[in-house]
């Protein structure tokens, strides 16, 4: 039996030695050889993303309605210069917007240039107007209503 704790212990003291050993990093040499001039020419582009800038269309139907507005003068360009930018800055501070960037989309919205809902889906069946007078609910579902909100009349 000795011979067996013996040989054991041995095989276990060899394997704590061997084993740190092989686990230690060294820096190996890859198969092939890069230079490093060729490593360092590959340059990689930064990719602009979203609109980099306001189509000449659109362009030109902000300026109209800059124009109604009595914020610009002239005729329209068709191009973003200093001077939409300009009355564009004025509009927004007039409102109590930010300035920096331009349009921004409360602005576009009051000029009335906001998106057009009119081809939506459920348009056709959307109700913009006011609605009805108190006194045309029924009188059961009025007094669900009263009853569901805890306020007694």
């Amino acid at each position: 039996m000795p011979s067996i704790r013996a040989s054991l212990a041995l095989l276990l003291m060899a394997a704590a030695v061997i084993c740190p050993a092989l686990a230690s990093r060294t820096h190996r040499k890859s198969s092939t050889t890069h230079t490093r001039s060729a490593h360092h020419a590959v340059k990689k582009t930064h990719r602009l993303h979203g609109q980099q800038a306001i189509d000449a269309e659109r362009v030109t139907i902000i300026q109209q309605a800059l124009i109604r507005e009595h914020y610009m003068t002239g005729d329209t360009t068709g191009q973003w210069d200093a001077t939409t930018t300009a009355a564009m800055k004025k509009y927004q501070s007039d409102q109590g917007w930010q300035t920096k960037l331009m349009p921004d989309s409360r602005a576009i919205k009051k000029l009335g240039l906001g998106p057009d809902y009119s081809g939506a889906i459920n348009a056709k069946d959307a109700s913009f107007s006011s609605p009805k007078p108190a006194a045309t609910i029924p009188a059961e579902q009025s007094a669900g209503f009263a009853a569901a909100s805890g306020i007694s009349r």
